[in-house]
């Protein structure tokens, strides 16, 4: 049973079976965001995604970046990531047309950020999680 269904903008049905939501932030006590620590956090987000996840491919969507003040830093000028990371497990009908529609399924993780803790929805994600290259990242397995 899936939460919810997101339409992705290549016609494709996918479903959300599992979602993890963290903030973006948490644990940062002292210091700003910068560049190299969201560098640093992203990366380390596919490979906790993986973790999460085994032996299902993972996609990172292009995060959005915002610079409140140009004025650097220690580390540079502040660089503000969305503050909800989301970690998802989604399913769809299979890739490959030779597999029986009843036997496989092609899942992908799926790892983003967004401003706030919803549930993306329908037609109404967010355009990056929509954009989701599906065909090319995901993988069939059998049921």
């Amino acid at each position: 049973m899936t939460l919810t269904r997101i339409n992705l903008a290549s016609g494709r049905t996918i479903g959300l079976a599992e979602l993890r939501m963290s903030s973006t932030y948490g644990g940062l006590l002292e210091g700003y965001p910068f560049k190299r620590m969201n560098d640093l956090k992203l990366s380390s987000l596919a490979t906790r995604a993986a973790s999460a996840f085994p032996a299902r491919p993972v996609y990172l969507v292009p995060a959005t970046r915002e610079h409140p003040d140009e004025t650097a830093g220690a580390f540079g000028p502040v660089e503000l990531l969305p503050a909800v990371t989301c970690i998802g497990s989604f399913t769809s009908a299979a890739l490959s047309p030779e597999h029986d529609a009843v036997l496989y399924y092609s899942a992908l993780t799926v790892v983003w950020l967004q401003a706030a803790p919803a549930i993306p929805t329908g037609d109404d994600a967010e355009q990056a999680l929509q954009s989701i290259p599906w065909d090319e990242t995901a993988e069939d397995f059998e049921t």
